[in-house]
């Protein structure tokens, strides 16, 4: 198989060739090349973690392949914190979701610190 076919492959199709592959096999047989290269691609593209959970494979190895064929896409994690930055008149709708629903707030003429101290307020569960 082709380095040009094994990129173009999604991880779904992956999947189904690894699932094939455990129905099939005698004993405890080595996974093939041709496998770990594409589960190795994908790993490059979408992470090490997602693709060793999706496909059932041990993370230090799965990793070793994808790191000996290029560099590994590396998982963003979400901010710890979003400044809000309106430079001309202040108007802000925001929506905070929680475990009880969700609070939408519209304000007009209010600073980003009272939004703030607005929404944590409200959000507050002993009030």
């Amino acid at each position: 198989m082709s380095r040009r076919k094994i990129r173009s492959l999604t991880i779904e199709e992956v999947q189904a060739r690894f699932d094939q592959w455990r129905k099939m096999r005698r004993g405890r047989s080595r996974i093939p090349e041709e496998l770990w290269a594409a589960a190795g691609e994908l790993a490059r593209e979408y992470g090490v973690n997602r693709i060793s959970r999706a496909l059932r494979l041990e993370f230090n190895h799965l990793r070793r392949v994808a790191e000996s064929a290029g560099p590994v896409r590396r998982a963003e994690k979400a901010p710890a914190f979003v400044e809000l930055l309106n430079p001309g008149r202040p108007e802000y709708t925001i929506e905070l979701d929680g475990p009880d629903g969700t609070l939408r707030i519209h304000c007009k003429g209010v600073s980003t610190t009272q939004l703030a101290e607005l929404s944590r307020t409200l959000w507050r569960k002993d009030s």
